[in-house]
């Protein structure tokens, strides 16, 4: 399902992120970095609401907002239920509605949020995503004391909050189309190797959005995935042309990739993840190089799998999705 936007643009971006953001090669873009992973907090779990909240806080100040100027608070991340969105959304006080769609999440509530403002049903939503990687790690691969290694194929969920205020009110970015996607089983089932089990999705929804809009790869500068990792990143690239005969040619990157050095940050495996991981990206360096006119239009496709421990337990297939959003320079 494609919609085109006519009235829907991006005010102001905020990013939060941890100590291995800060050490990666987008560090001076982000607007506030944090040092340990506990940010004053008593609980990791507390720290990734503050990492939310922070970025509420300051997307509103950027706009000069105050929080009774945002008609629907849109948000998710990866605790269970949840969580972290619920509590930042008790401190913003605004009619909230909490979304997932594991690493996707941040483009799902970009949809939600365009489709609010071009019904003319709110003025301004704000969508705001977090992870953390100590939060993630606890509650997917517990008990995490053993420590035992990863192979390469794992991505590392990238600590972070990101918020964005979108309005109907013209700015330097607007979102022009988006394509909702379906759920995908690739049967695949191996919890640490998340680019396989997603790119068939990133692909599909690249392919349905082209299609919808009788659009071509050359009417993109930039395809962008949310976190498919060093590998997943090559799957796409090969079932795409295989699939679908769609070359993706130099106009495609992933936000796993460019969130950290991987040549340095080895800790990091194949990349990054995580529902912040494409928001800290595209809020951090992309929506800038639009503002500037380097980029004219970019194709926003998040990834998420969609499972929980239990289902990987029963061996049950690890389902993927994507949904895609076309930013484009404005003004």
């Amino acid at each position: 399902m494609t919609t085109k936007y006519k009235n829907v643009y991006i005010e102001n971006v905020a990013t939060i992120v941890g100590p291995y953001e800060a050490k990666g090669p987008l560090a001076k873009r982000f607007d506030k970095k944090y040092t340990d992973m506990y940010f004053n907090k008593d609980s990791l779990e507390s720290a990734e609401v503050k990492l939310m909240t922070d970025s509420m806080n300051l997307v509103l100040k950027k706009s000069k907002k105050e929080k009774s100027d945002v008609d629907v608070f849109i948000a998710g991340d990866l605790q269970n239920q949840i969580t972290a969105s619920c509590y930042a959304a008790r401190e913003l006080e605004r009619p909230f509605l909490g979304i997932f769609s594991a690493c996707a999440t941040n483009t799902e509530g970009l949809i939600i949020g365009a489709n609010l403002i071009e019904s003319k049903t709110c003025d301004n939503v704000m969508v705001s995503v977090s992870s953390h990687n100590m939060v993630a790690e606890k509650q997917f691969r517990n008990p995490t004391e053993y420590g035992a290694p990863k192979p390469g194929t794992a991505t590392f969920t990238a600590t972070g909050g990101a918020s964005c205020l979108l309005t109907d009110s013209k700015s330097k970015v607007r979102i022009e189309a988006a394509t909702i996607g379906t759920p995908v089983d690739f049967a695949q089932n191996d919890p640490l190797n998340m680019g396989s089990v997603m790119a068939p999705a990133a692909a599909e929804t690249i392919y349905k959005h082209l299609s919808d809009l009788d659009r071509t790869i050359d009417d993109y500068d930039l395809i962008l995935t949310g976190d498919l990792g060093i590998y997943g990143k090559e799957i796409l690239r090969d079932y795409l042309k295989k699939e679908y005969n769609i070359d993706l040619q130099n106009k495609y990157n992933d936000c796993g990739v460019m969130l950290y050095d991987l040549d340095k940050q080895k800790d990091v495996q194949a990349g990054g993840s995580g529902p912040v991981c494409s928001a800290l990206v595209v809020y951090s360096d992309i929506i800038k190089k639009l503002e500037n006119k380097e980029l004219k239009r970019v194709l926003y496709v998040a990834t998420g799998a969609l499972f929980n421990p239990t289902m990987v337990f029963q061996k049950e297939n690890i389902l993927s999705i994507a949904h895609a959003v076309s930013l484009e320079s404005d003004l």
